[in-house]
């Protein structure tokens, strides 16, 4: 039997656990789910991971408190290569129920996808490991190295300080950073450039108190005017983000990202107008968008006819590669406090930073890894790009500078990843899960 009559035979092994992954609400955060339930989804990882061979797989915590799971699977081949798997098991809140068409901590079949939270971020990437592990079975001719992470959606930074203090444990000369996807169903890619970010809140005072509209407004300064300013001060005419010194006419040299694609993705109308000057691919992958994040104001209900004192927002620059996130900082900052109007008192706190990410492409792994997927899908690997941050490729890239990194995954734009009604592609877990064990069988020989 060859590998892709395995794989396609243990799918329903791949469904059942997969739902039983999901069905754990591993969200990493205290305040909205029980820690227990990241420890149940971590000790799960761990056991079936055992059973597929990494007979030392064990828990290991994190400087933030949360655990990680490790193991490794040795080849016994003499000068075989390493290689280290990596995913992670927590998840993304629900956000709200209501706007689920399926129970969100339960997997649920609709219209041939697989529905429910963390299907493809990031536990179908944990599937897909297990799976191309199985139909390998005792053939996998390199050393295996692991890691599953559970706070990764939180941005807790705890496996980002674990690498480097344990950089021998999880040393290895290919990473699969199995947490990004393909351009679309059935189109297999390689991502080779993160967005970096910088999290920043800007506040305005205009006025010790409320102030009655009738009485005062006109000539007293508002805080809420003032904000929306300041803001609308960062897009141009045409939607460009526009923060004065940050160069932004970068343009994408890998696929393209057609425009009547990205409509489908995103959920908009054919007709729907896009911002920028830029093609798609230009304006995700290889230029900085600002968005605002949230606003904190009186809210409609309950406002009352007062000028607002004092307000703020949060916003949100992801930066390409090329740009350092503390010059993107100082840029917004500086921006910011030239766009306040009427000698309003404004400030400005970052809250957090991410360095964009592009891996080195054409060694013996990237090769391996287009020849699997050519085998796999039956078309060639392209060249994506994500506009989101993982941070853990820079701390890869930095503690083990001769690793090749690999960014593949189950996930692609109908995921619908961190949003209401995530799911994955049952054809693109099992493509993936082929893709992954002819690499390692190519990659291994």
């Amino acid at each position: 039997m060859d590998l892709r009559d395995r794989v396609t035979g243990l799918m329903p092994r791949a469904r059942q656990e997969l739902a039983d992954l999901v069905a754990i609400p591993s969200v990493a955060d205290p305040r909205q789910f029980p820690p227990e339930e990241c420890a149940r989804a971590a000790r799960w990882v761990a056991d079936a991971f055992a059973e597929a061979g990494f007979t030392d797989a064990r828990l290991a915590e994190t400087p933030d408190g949360s655990q990680a799971v490790v193991g490794s699977r040795p080849s016994g081949i003499k000068n075989a290569p390493t290689v280290l798997l990596y995913a992670h098991y927590d998840v993304q809140p629900p956000l709200r129920d209501e706007a689920w068409r399926t129970p969100p901590f339960q997997l649920t079949e609709v219209d041939g996808r697989w529905y429910g939270r963390g299907a493809a971020d990031c536990k179908g990437n944990i599937l897909m490991h297990l799976t191309a592990l199985r139909a390998l079975g005792d053939d996998v001719p390199v050393n295996l190295k692991l890691v599953v992470e559970g706070s990764e959606e939180q941005g807790t930074g705890g496996l980002e300080a674990f690498v480097p203090r344990h950089a021998d444990l999880l040393r290895a000369d290919t990473i699969l950073v199995c947490d990004t996807g393909n351009v679309a169903v059935g189109q297999p890619a390689v991502t080779v450039s993160l967005r970096g970010m910088v999290n920043a809140v800007v506040s305005v005072e205009a006025l010790p108190s409320e102030l009655h509209s009738g009485m005062f407004g006109g000539p007293a300064p508002d805080a809420l005017a003032a904000l929306v300013s300041v803001l609308a001060s960062l897009r141009d005419e045409k939607g460009n983000t526009t923060i004065r010194g940050l160069r932004n006419d970068g343009v994408w040299p890998g696929a393209p990202y057609p425009a009547t694609q990205f409509r489908a993705d995103a959920g908009l109308s054919p007709g729907a107008t896009l911002l920028g000057d830029g093609d798609v691919a230009d304006m995700l992958w290889a230029r900085s968008a600002l968005t605002v994040l949230g606003i904190d104001c009186p809210p409609v209900v309950g406002s009352t006819a007062a000028i607002t004192p004092r307000a703020r927002a949060r916003v949100n620059l992801r930066i390409p590669p090329g740009v350092a996130p503390h010059d993107a900082g100082r840029l917004l900052v500086e921006h910011l406090l030239a766009a306040a109007p009427w000698d309003v008192r404004l400030s400005v706190e970052i809250e957090a930073t991410g360095h964009p990410f592009r891996p080195a492409t054409g060694g013996r792994a990237y090769h391996a890894m287009a020849d699997a997927m050519q085998t796999a899908y039956g078309r060639p690997m392209s060249r994506l790009g994500q506009g989101g941050s993982i941070p853990l490729c820079n701390v890869f890239a930095e503690t083990y500078p001769d690793a090749e990194i690999l960014l593949i995954g189950v996930e692609e734009p109908q995921a619908l990843i961190h949003a209401p009604n995530e799911s994955v592609a049952p054809e693109e877990l099992a493509a993936m899960s082929l893709t992954e064990a002819l690499f390692l069988r190519g990659y291994g020989g």
